[in-house]
């Protein structure tokens, strides 16, 4: 099944012998026996947005869950600053300063903004006060309801939890699974935004996003999955203007 990929962007190529932050190099993947990334490769780099796309069943969720070690990759390599980690347990990759936002579940209903962020410092050894005052002066809405339920805010106050959860640990790298799944157009609006912020603040991000107009419009660089391989890849705003990725990936 696995083919050469004739589209990949020149660049992208010829940047291959530089020290990624987080490298997949023909990884294949999968869930028991039946196997879903094939000879999947890619990468992402310091201060970087990068977007994964592509159709249902593609793979994309599954390269976070690999990336993660919720999956163990079959064969190939997942690296993070040059340091092979395919297989090693969550605990330890978030330890090592790789965070997880999923689509589903990602925040604790029946605690509180502060005892989920708590939650999310569960593996630090000091700081853990500093770095939560710090993000309630980043994300002024979690603040206001420090005490508010989790399950009481709406979609979108959930993500931005999320995502302030995920970085208690000060990850340099966030994986991110479909922010805006979900969410009315403008609270989805909102969520990239905070996506957006949340790379300012100097983490690089590899993102799921169903909506790739949208998610592609907020990255550098882009991926496109189909059949757990990569199709085509390159700058973001060279993918929204191909016209077979359009027609073929982006409903246009």
């Amino acid at each position: 099944m696995s083919t050469n990929n004739p589209h990949t962007d020149e660049t992208t190529t010829s940047e291959s012998t530089t020290d990624h932050v987080l490298e997949l190099t023909g990884v294949d993947s999968g869930y028991g026996d039946v196997q879903v990334l094939d000879d999947c490769s890619l990468h992402l780099d310091a201060g970087e947005i990068v977007c994964l796309i592509g159709p249902n069943g593609a793979g994309k969720s599954t390269v976070l869950k690999t990336v993660f070690g919720m999956l163990a990759p079959w064969e190939g390599t997942v690296t993070y600053h040059g340091e092979d980690i395919g297989g090693m347990a969550p605990e330890d990759i978030v330890r090592d300063g790789i965070g997880y936002v999923p689509q589903t579940e990602n925040v604790f209903g029946s605690l509180s903004i502060e005892e989920n962020l708590r939650m999310g410092g569960v593996a630090r050894e000091d700081g853990l006060e500093a770095v939560i005052d710090d993000l309630y002066d980043r994300f002024p809405l979690l603040d206001e309801r420090r005490r508010a339920k989790a399950r009481t805010l709406s979609g979108g106050q959930r993500q931005v939890l999320a995502f302030a959860r995920a970085l208690v640990m000060e990850p340099d790298v966030l994986l991110i699974d479909e922010p805006s799944a979900g969410l009315a157009p403008n609270t989805a609006q909102d969520v990239f935004g905070h996506v957006e912020a949340v790379n300012d603040m100097g983490t690089a991000i590899l993102m799921v996003e169903q909506n790739a107009k949208e998610g592609l419009g907020i990255s550098d660089r882009g991926y496109v999955l189909d059949q757990g391989t990569v199709r085509f890849d390159g700058p973001a705003d060279s993918l929204l203007d191909n016209d077979e990725v359009s027609k073929l990936y982006l409903g246009g």
